[in-house]
């Protein structure tokens, strides 16, 4: 599953990822608010589809999945006070982190936010 994201957060070759990042993530959520995060380091490396942290809600626990192949340039650190930031503003402050590509083609399996609800029947 790709991220929802605005695609005014594409960069050159940079992605700021901005919601969870799979269907189980997002049925997971629905069952409470965000309660904690888990996420990488700056300088930490994915390749697409790999786990690149946990996010937890009320009632579940769900891992992160990278829609996209780099590395971690960015990391929201407000979230570690206010994970609840994922919840009420996903395209604003309760961004993740940001990734430089490692293959800018990637860029093209991205949805938009309005895809994305699309896909999951928002």
């Amino acid at each position: 599953m790709t991220a929802a994201m605005r695609l005014d957060d594409i960069a050159m070759d940079e992605v700021r990822l901005t919601t969870p990042v799979s269907d189980a993530a997002i049925a997971q959520l629905k069952l409470g608010d965000i309660v904690y995060l888990e996420l990488p380091s700056v300088g930490a490396t994915f390749n697409k589809h790999d786990v690149f942290g946990t996010i937890e809600a009320v009632k579940a626990v769900s891992e992160l999945f990278s829609p996209v192949s780099g590395e971690v340039v960015e990391v929201n650190d407000r979230l570690e006070k206010e994970p609840q930031l994922v919840n009420s503003e996903p395209y604003g402050d309760g961004w993740m982190v940001k990734m430089k590509l490692s293959d800018p083609s990637e860029k093209k399996d991205l949805l938009s936010a309005d895809d994305y609800s699309a896909h999951i029947g928002e």
